[in-house]
């Protein structure tokens, strides 16, 4: 397939009149942030922040233009308000959503997938997605319809614990097809970008980057997404909280005071957007060495415990700081997968059937209206 070339695109756009001020968006300057990799398009349109919810057509109209062109396998377009306001510009009377926003709040996103969970953290560095990989393939191995989003747009890590390579493909011509291994159905913003790319977006380029993910990936029928959330509380965790019905969220941490007080303010954004917190698990709990089998506690041990007990939270689990676990994720095989039956892989196991019940008891909640004043 030809690769579309950054000329070709903006060529293209320059057929797009911003229809307030009578010129293309090209000329005008309002295109910035452009990438083309492997037939997958992005960019932003800049506009005034006023003008943001009258202009939604006209970001349709590009998409279109860019997604129409040979060899574009996807085309992501975003209004940014980043522009001073134009002093005559207004948004009309009831405008249903922000600046940026490429869809009313109302609009399904993952409309075949029944349970969607949320594994974060307060901070990086505590093996979040490694929990969440294995406790998707744990979900898979006792025969549910399983996929994984990766959310963490600036530092997709997805696609290499999987061992899946490539670009995904689409079937149809209007929505992606999920990328696949083990068993398991996965998208992630690293199948669109070089590994050693930098993701350099501003805010709302991320959010519209996560819910097309969600909304123009064919996902089809699933029992359960397990969503790899960015570490913090940022913008991500809210769009997610507002664009999707969450199950609920699990929340990951190392057993050491510094690492539990950001898992603290992780349980306690959820709860503030009404998303049930399924429980908290504590993650590098402790160290056996290989050669002697004496036990270490190296980050503390039971932390994660306590804490879970003084807000009133479920303790899912532990799991063991293994070079095993670092290992087997790395090559693509994890170590549910790799070592099926040992004990690191039954305790993946035991956790995933723990939110496995709070998902079939009746846990799930319905999506939060945020109102950002």
């Amino acid at each position: 397939m030809a690769q579309v070339s950054e000329k070709e695109i903006l060529d293209t756009l320059e057929s797009i009149i911003d229809p307030d001020r009578g010129k293309n968006i090209v000329s005008l300057g309002m295109v910035s942030g452009l990438q083309a990799k492997d037939g997958h398009v992005a960019f932003a349109i800049e506009v005034d922040a006023e003008r943001g919810p009258a202009l939604e057509p006209l970001r349709q109209a590009a998409e279109k233009a860019v997604h129409g062109l040979p060899g574009v396998i996807s085309a992501s377009v975003v209004l940014t308000a980043e522009r001073p306001p134009a002093p005559a510009a207004a948004p009309p009377p009831g405008a249903p959503h922000p600046p940026g926003a490429p869809r009313p709040a109302d609009a399904p996103l993952m409309p075949g997938v029944k349970a969607i969970v949320a594994v974060a953290s307060g901070k990086g560095g505590v093996g979040k997605s490694t929990t969440a990989v294995n406790l998707a393939l744990a979900l898979a191995k006792d025969g549910r319809q399983v996929g994984i989003l990766d959310a963490d747009i600036f530092g997709p890590s997805i696609p290499r614990m999987l061992g899946i390579p490539g670009r995904p493909n689409s079937t149809d011509g209007a929505k992606l097809d999920p990328m696949e291994n083990h068993g398991v159905k996965c998208m992630s913003m690293g199948f669109l970008v070089d590994e050693e790319t930098p993701v350099i977006w501003r805010g709302p380029m991320v959010m519209s980057a996560l819910e097309q993910m969600m909304r123009d990936v064919a996902w089809g029928e699933l029992d359960v997404v397990v969503v790899d959330m960015p570490p913090g509380t940022g913008d991500t965790q809210l769009t997610m909280s507002q664009r999707v019905p969450l199950a609920g969220a699990v929340i990951v941490s190392t057993p050491q005071d510094i690492a539990l007080a950001d898992a603290r303010k992780g349980l306690n954004m959820f709860r503030k957007v009404d998303v049930p917190v399924f429980g908290l698990i504590e993650n590098m709990s402790y160290f056996v060495c290989p050669h002697c089998g004496e036990r270490t506690e190296i980050f503390s041990h039971g932390g994660a415990r306590r804490e879970a007990e003084r807000l009133g939270a479920d303790f899912l689990g532990e799991i063991p700081l293994d070079i095993a676990i670092r290992e087997t994720s790395d090559s693509g095989r994890p170590i549910v997968i790799d070592q099926p039956d040992g004990p690191h892989a039954e305790a993946y196991r035991k956790i995933a059937e723990k939110i496995w019940r709070n998902i079939d008891a009746g846990a799930a909640a319905e999506g939060p209206k945020i109102v950002i004043q």
